[in-house]
């Protein structure tokens, strides 16, 4: 017979939640307690857990998980160019965007950074992410290299030459995969975000 938790998969969940698999009991923090004593689930943070992929059958996704840690919010920069294979290297922090305060939060699972964006920018070149069953929100390749720059102190990209040498020197991006990026994403990008010159100097670049 499977544990019940398992019917709650890989989506983070409240305290609740979990409290609601089980209305016989009615000390519902204690019960939540002893689960996450037993290792059944994980504290994400205060009030919020995910089951043990022991028990739920289902892999942990970093993804859905800074999804749910700080809302709204959306998984980009390094991490998102890492996940679609535009830069070789392994990124140890989750990093998302998002309206509310930057915020950092580290726990068993990972480290998850927020950086703080505008309403009129944030919304830009969103994807959707379906894998293995899970769904979670994204940056396209193209936000997620806008977003990038704007939160990388130093990098102001005036010319075409450096906005090259910065791709391929120091990200090592896959400059095949840039060669088809959406134009109108990084435009809307430029109008709503900061750093409007050196992302209308990565537009030129594109186009060249």
């Amino acid at each position: 017979m499977k544990n019940i938790l398992h019917t709650l998969g890989n989506t983070p969940v409240t305290t609740a939640a979990i409290a609601s698999l089980y209305p016989e009991i009615s000390g519902a923090n204690q019960k939540v307690s002893a689960l996450e004593n037993s290792g059944d689930i994980i504290r994400l943070k205060r009030g919020l857990y995910v089951v043990n992929p022991d028990i739920s059958g289902r892999r942990i996704s970093t993804e859905l998980i800074a999804n749910h840690l700080y809302a709204p919010s959306y998984v980009s920069q390094l991490s998102a160019l890492r996940w679609y294979g535009l830069i070789p290297e392994r990124v140890a922090t989750t990093q998302s965007m998002t309206v509310k305060h930057s915020r950092k939060f580290v726990n068993s699972i990972g480290i998850f950074e927020y950086t703080c964006t505008n309403r009129e920018y944030f919304p830009i070149g969103l994807r959707h992410i379906e894998t293995e069953g899970t769904g979670f929100i994204m940056a396209s390749p193209e936000k997620a290299l806008c977003d990038l720059i704007i939160t990388t102190s130093g990098v102001n990209l005036r010319y075409c030459e450096e906005a090259r040498a910065y791709l391929e020197d120091n990200l090592r991006f896959d400059m095949d995969a840039f060669g088809t990026f959406d134009p109108s994403i990084l435009k809307q990008c430029a109008e709503y975000g900061k750093k409007a010159v050196s992302i209308k100097t990565i537009i030129k670049l594109l186009e060249q």
